[in-house]
């Protein structure tokens, strides 16, 4: 029986209050927020920490890693290998993008439910618009994993796949030109007359071949990129509110390609056994995805949940908001501009930049960050073993806050940083507020973009709290 094995999401440390776009530009108040990456975060690192939730449950017969994004960071170069590489998956795991379409994200995990192999799937996004757009208010930021193939003992099935059924049509509701950084949208009207006869077609054809009734549907998902056009058919529908599953439009807002896998999890975080979920997204057509959990479901939950992270976050300036994305250029460092990494020493080193492997001296069992040759301990040459750190945790032996180094999001925080089992390293601390920061507080790594120079991501990791308490709200807009 093939099936979902696994899924994992990860949402952004940041919350931008909606009410802020208006105080800042005027035009109508707004509810709730939106989730927002960080400036050191893109679709690539988002993607990485979805997937790292599922580490522990990979199977050592995994086929392929895929990518879904319409934010990508590289175009001509494949995206899904930085991931490849930081989780630490072995060689003959292939990866591969699917990109550019919102409807990537569904069209991957329908692909990879047909698939006789075991595929880890994730789609990631970050959304915005111009300045006072719907897009921008409405928007959000966000990644979902999935582990998809058949099940055995030690992977059980925790959905099983019931159906699967789209209907394609050639309309232009919503579309982006190459090189640009928001979407083009037709008048509203036009997109509920487009979607309408695809979306039902396609719900009555998975529902048929999945031999389950409208009324045995215990959680309905719908979405797209369409609002009103997904309302419309809700209407039309008539579903009971108690099986709708909460589209997250209040808290995280539609975080595009990554959003039908956002919103699944979401389902299935509440999911009873035997619970049947359809999945209708309307984008380009509609795809409709029917599956019924199984009572593996219970012992194996993503942690932390959808409704955990959503309710978690800290809230980010407007003005920062749209610095991070790039929409208000502000003054720039007075110092030369960051020399971008090139390829040769890249390639070297890729299992420490990328996969943050050390060494430990088979000698004496001394521990180094970045790896060496020579131990620093016994003096041996040659006797190490590479050791993977990017998922053990440490303790903060000392720290500083630089308040002259440039950032997006001043101050700096640096900290030296004591790994469980030995190691030291010195590294800057991401999504933190200077003040909850001592001595003694626990970290985990986080694999985040220092900078861009030259057109080159640079990828690295960087520390994060664990347990982080509340933290004061940012002044000012």
């Amino acid at each position: 029986m093939s099936g979902i094995l696994g899924y994992a999401t990860y949402l952004p440390h940041y919350r931008l209050e909606r009410k802020s776009i208006g105080e800042a530009l005027g035009g109508p108040p707004a509810k709730g927020t939106r989730t927002v990456a960080s400036y050191d975060e893109d679709s690539t690192s988002m993607a990485v920490a979805a997937s790292r939730r599922l580490l522990p449950r990979l199977p050592g017969d995994l086929a392929a890693l895929q990518f879904a994004t319409t934010a990508p960071a590289y175009l001509d170069k494949t995206n899904a290998t930085a991931v490849h590489a930081a989780l630490g998956l072995p060689p003959g795991v292939g990866a591969y993008d699917m990109g550019g379409a919102v409807r990537s994200g569904v069209g991957l995990l329908a692909a990879a439910l047909a698939s006789t192999r075991r595929n880890l799937v994730v789609a990631a996004d970050i959304r915005s618009g111009l300045p006072g757009s719907e897009d921008e208010r409405e928007g959000g930021d966000g990644a979902a994993a999935f582990l998809v193939g058949p099940g055995e003992a030690a992977h059980p099935v925790l959905a099983e796949c019931l159906a699967v059924a789209s209907a394609t049509g050639e309309f232009l509701e919503r579309w982006r030109v190459p090189g640009e950084s928001f979407s083009r949208r037709w008048e509203e009207r036009f997109g509920v007359h487009a979607f309408l006869p695809h979306v039902g077609r396609a719900v009555a054809a998975a529902l048929a071949q999945a031999g389950v009734a409208p009324d045995d549907v215990q959680h309905l998902i719908v979405t797209g990129t369409h609002a009103r056009a997904a309302g419309a058919f809700l209407r039309m529908s008539r579903a009971k509110a108690e099986v709708l599953v909460d589209d997250l439009a209040a808290t995280v807002g539609n975080t595009g390609a990554a959003h039908p896998g956002l919103l699944l999890a979401s389902a299935l975080d509440a999911a009873r056994p035997g619970a049947v979920v359809a999945l209708v997204v309307l984008a380009d057509g509609a795809d409709v995805l029917v599956l019924r959990a199984t009572e593996a479901l219970a012992e194996h939950r993503s942690s932390p949940t959808v409704a955990e992270q959503a309710a978690a976050g800290r809230r980010v300036a407007y003005a920062d908001f749209l610095t991070w994305r790039g929409m208000l250029p502000r003054q720039g460092p007075r110092r030369p501009d960051p020399v971008p990494p090139a390829a040769p020493p890249a390639l070297r080193s890729e299992e420490w930049k990328f996969g943050f492997t050390g060494s430990r001296c088979r000698d004496c069992g001394t521990r180094h960050l970045p790896p060496q040759r020579v131990c620093a301990g016994c003096g041996a040459v040659d006797h190490m073993t590479p050791e993977r750190l990017a998922d053990v945790p440490g303790t903060i032996a000392t720290f500083t806050i630089d308040r002259l180094a440039y950032s997006p999001s001043p101050p700096v925080v640096a900290a030296v940083v004591d790994f469980d089992g030995g190691g030291r390293y010195r590294c800057e601390l991401t999504d933190v507020d200077p003040a909850a920061v001592g001595i003694g507080r626990r970290v985990e790594m986080t694999f985040r973009r220092l900078f861009a120079a030259g057109g080159v991501q640079n990828y690295f990791w960087k520390a994060r709290l664990i347990g982080d308490a509340a933290v004061p709200e940012p002044q000012g807009v």
